[in-house]
């Protein structure tokens, strides 16, 4: 039987997440284990509306096959929000996604070849682990914290292995919550600026900062080196699966070309709802609120780890994003503690599958977007109760 798949298939994971998301619809149970926002905020009415608009601005239209490259009145609302923050994008560099996953397997299949180098944050996003492992590259991990990449070791590994890619989520990062500082990613991109190796900025949480503190985007520090991803998944709906990715010409030619192989266009009535809803509201607006909710959400979840938790747990402390990292002690096993917490009804991620080829780690991620106040607060009192137990042992 075996024998019937590519090889490409040995290497990949199983979405870890996915099959965390199966204990989680168990009666009762508490869950600050899935990336998914918040359903109470989606902007339900406000769609409806731009639903109804688009049958009568563009009737049959509607459901025709359309242009690989996505709507264009869409993408030129992209290039504009670009250049409200300071980054000159143009429409023919922006590709329409099936949400910002389509757009890291495209850049592998466009840009990996079997065993090139590609560096990857630990730890890192399990999405982008898991979408680039069909591609069978050889993945080089640098470590990351509150103080952002580790630059000693990225310097190394810059100019020991060549490295064809390099994947950051820089702002509030998937699973740390971790922003880089600015110092930070002057450092990063002084490693890279002279060098073949391209880096893919992923900012699916830039928006859902906490303050005013805009960090410079790579693509101004290294505009020639640097492709850009995006996505209304957090900021609008996850359902409708529109993302996008800026690429420089060259490499925007090749990548339509494998869209075109893979899906010959994303969904445009989707694309078409997504942009009327953008031209009659406020976005930013909308945002605001979201940020509102989770700020609240996660000083909730700090000051029950504060209270409740032993004082040789620790945790980040996000200024933006959907998730924050706990620590245990040292010798504690995550995967030890989910099976605790389960018997208690709460789950997480462990942090095992953010790293490669690591497990029994002392690491976990948790979600505090998706959960009330009072959830949270009931959750977490489950999760130091079994901490608590696990650390008897």
């Amino acid at each position: 039987m075996q024998t019937r798949f590519s090889d490409r298939m040995a290497d990949v994971p199983k979405s870890f997440i996915r099959e965390i998301l199966k204990d989680a619809l168990m009666p009762d149970t508490i869950s600050f284990a899935g990336g998914l926002p918040n359903r109470t905020l989606f902007p339900t009415e406000e769609i409806k509306i731009a639903t109804q608009k688009i049958f009568e601005i563009y009737g049959n239209d509607l459901f025709q096959y359309s242009a690989s490259e996505g709507l264009i009145a869409l993408r030129e609302w992209i290039a504009q929000r670009y250049k409200e923050k300071g980054l000159h994008v143009k429409l023919e560099n922006i590709l329409i996604t099936s949400g910002s996953q389509q757009g890291l397997d495209l850049l592998g299949k466009v840009l990996l070849n079997k065993g090139d180098g590609l560096i990857l944050e630990e730890p890192g996003y399990l999405g982008a682990i898991q979408a680039f492992a069909l591609y069978r590259p050889q993945f080089l991990p640098v470590s990351v914290s509150e103080i952002g990449m580790d630059t000693e070791k990225l310097r190394a590994v810059v100019q020991s292995k060549k490295p064809k890619l390099m994947y950051t989520v820089p702002n509030f990062q998937n699973p740390s919550g971790i922003t880089y500082p600015e110092k930070n990613r002057e450092a990063v991109a002084e490693i890279l600026k002279d060098t073949e190796t391209l880096l893919i900025e992923d900012d699916p949480y830039g928006d859902l900062r906490f303050n005013k503190t805009q960090h410079t985007s790579f693509k101004t520090l290294l505009p020639h080196n640097t492709l850009l991803l995006g996505s209304f998944s957090k900021i609008v709906v996850p359902s409708f699966r529109i993302g996008w990715i800026v690429a420089p010409d060259a490499i925007m030619q090749k990548l339509i070309i494998a869209k075109q192989a893979s899906d010959l266009h994303t969904n445009q009535f989707a694309q078409y709802v997504i942009h009327q809803y953008l031209r009659d509201n406020d976005l930013d607006a909308h945002i605001s609120k979201i940020v509102a909710a989770y700020s609240t959400q996660k000083e909730v979840m700090r000051n029950s780890i504060l209270r409740h938790f032993p004082k040789t747990v620790s945790s980040t402390n996000p200024e933006g994003g959907m998730f924050l990292w706990l620590t245990l002690p040292e010798k504690a096993s995550a995967l030890d503690l989910f099976e605790l917490a389960l018997k208690d009804k709460v789950v997480f991620v462990p942090g095992d599958p953010f790293y490669i080829n690591q497990s029994h780690l002392n690491t976990l991620r948790l979600n505090y977007s998706c959960a009330d106040v009072p959830t949270i607060e009931t959750g977490m009192a489950r999760l130091a109760h079994a901490i608590k137990t696990l650390l008897k042992k």
